[in-house]
């Protein structure tokens, strides 16, 4: 039944999101926001390497004994399996690299860091600016270090423990967050309770990304909250992600768009 639900709200957002690469878009930062970053596909020097070392942990047969901390359960699994049905596609973390590359961002801070790919799209496209990563398994944060080694990026910072309990005292460590990825704990409260927190360290030009908006009722609710909150200007749903924007420049306006 879920799966269900998930495809009728996949094709509702297809029929309803446009397709036309920026065209319709009034503000000039976001028509060129969806040219350089939603719709570009040059690929970057690093894509290759990530995606190598992806490939790798795909066929990792090391086992992980992991804590779900929305749930309290305890599950044990394989580091292929999680490389499996938990990182996110190519398609959908390089996004978040060009976003990074086109914000010129100088800190970025991931709610969720699971083996470090996103991480890793999120640290490469500049080795000065600062990207701290909160993770809330031990043994998920040992593995992303040693991917992190691999490649390496030296300008990652992992936090690990329950993010409720180590987002304040990593907040109270920055003054500006730049671009920030929510994809821990898919519970509308949690998720509304961290980009509260965050939202207090925005810049002008800070981007937020959401991951799985449209994941279940739950997070849609979250998502059409945080569509409405009082700080926030202008989002673009991409239907696994939204995309949140803040400088009162930009028209007050809410795009669906097909990301391809």
């Amino acid at each position: 039944m879920k799966l269900i639900l998930f495809i009728f709200r996949y094709l509702i957002h297809f029929f309803e999101s446009r397709n036309t690469k920026g065209h319709g878009v009034h503000s000039p930062y976001l028509f060129r926001f969806t040219q350089c970053v939603i719709y570009e596909k040059t690929p970057f020097y690093i894509f290759p390497e990530i995606e190598k070392l992806r490939a790798s942990l795909r066929r990792d047969q090391r086992q992980l004994h992991l804590t779900d901390y929305g749930t309290g359960n305890r599950t044990v699994s394989k580091v292929c399996d999680v490389a499996r049905k938990s990182l996110k596609s190519p398609r959908q973390a390089q996004l978040l690299y060009r976003i990074v590359n086109f914000t010129k961002a100088n800190t970025v801070l991931e709610l969720g860091t699971s083996l470090g790919i996103t991480t890793s799209y999120l640290a490469a496209s500049n080795s000065q600016l600062r990207c701290i990563t909160l993770e809330g398994s031990e043994e998920l944060a040992a593995v992303a270090r040693d991917n992190f080694r691999k490649l390496g990026l030296k300008n990652i910072e992992i936090v690990t423990g329950n993010i409720d309990q180590t987002l304040d005292a990593v907040l109270n460590g920055i003054e500006t967050l730049d671009v920030v990825f929510f994809d821990a704990n898919h519970r509308k409260e949690a998720v509304l309770q961290y980009f509260e927190k965050c939202v207090k360290h925005i810049s002008r030009y800070s981007v937020f990304i959401v991951d799985d908006i449209h994941w279940s009722r739950d997070m849609e609710d979250a998502w059409i909250e945080i569509q409405n909150h009082r700080d926030v200007q202008s989002t673009i749903d991409l239907f696994d992600c939204g995309l949140v924007f803040f400088d009162s420049y930009l028209s007050n306006k809410h795009y669906k768009m097909k990301h391809l």
